[in-house]
């Protein structure tokens, strides 16, 4: 069950088997921890991604706080009916665009953030004009339209996982060939 070595051999075959200076790493381990052009692009996405939908997220609850009759000063509707007003309308309209404007989903998702936007600022204006029934039935369009969202941004991402292993399938295929 224990080891018959004493201390002393443990701590210098440990000691042996890593290196002194941990500011570099073994060639053997070096392609381990490296992510190339792509790769690193990719993951920003993705990551990108998984922030938008938390921040995006967050506009159902400050909308229905607001239904509730507690507006947000920031609510304004001439305001949050520009679709570039929220975080994920800035990043599809530049980073996003640049990452994902060639895919079809991208269109969906920004023709469906505009409408969610748009329905946003009409959600604000009944609760100001006290049109609670319309505004109800506008904040469960909002409500729809952000599920609709979530579902297209996660859809890009599984894109975005998709086309990376189908481009690592297709880079192996070529060194492969290359080789023979």
């Amino acid at each position: 069950m224990f080891s018959t070595t004493d201390s002393s051999t443990s701590r210098r075959r440990a000691a042996a088997q890593r290196p002194e200076d941990w500011s570099t790493v073994p060639s053997l381990l070096a392609s381990e921890l490296m992510a190339f052009g792509d790769e690193v692009s990719r993951l920003s996405v993705e990551f990108d991604i998984e922030a938008l939908i938390v921040s995006h997220e967050r506009w159902l609850p400050w909308l229905w706080h607001a239904f509730e009759g507690q507006v947000d000063e920031q609510l304004r509707p001439e305001v949050i009916c520009d679709d570039r007003s929220s975080e994920l309308g800035a990043w599809l309209h530049d980073a996003g665009r640049k990452a994902l404007g060639h895919l079809p989903t991208y269109d969906m998702l920004l023709l469906r953030n505009r409408y969610f936007h748009l329905k946003a600022a009409e959600l604000i204006t009944l609760i100001e004009q006290g049109e609670m029934g319309d505004a109800e039935r506008t904040f469960r369009q909002c409500e729809h339209a952000s599920r609709q969202i979530v579902l297209l941004l996660k859809e890009l991402k599984r894109g975005l996982v998709r086309s990376a292993a189908s481009g690592s399938a297709t880079a192996r295929k070529v060194a492969q060939n290359t080789r023979s």
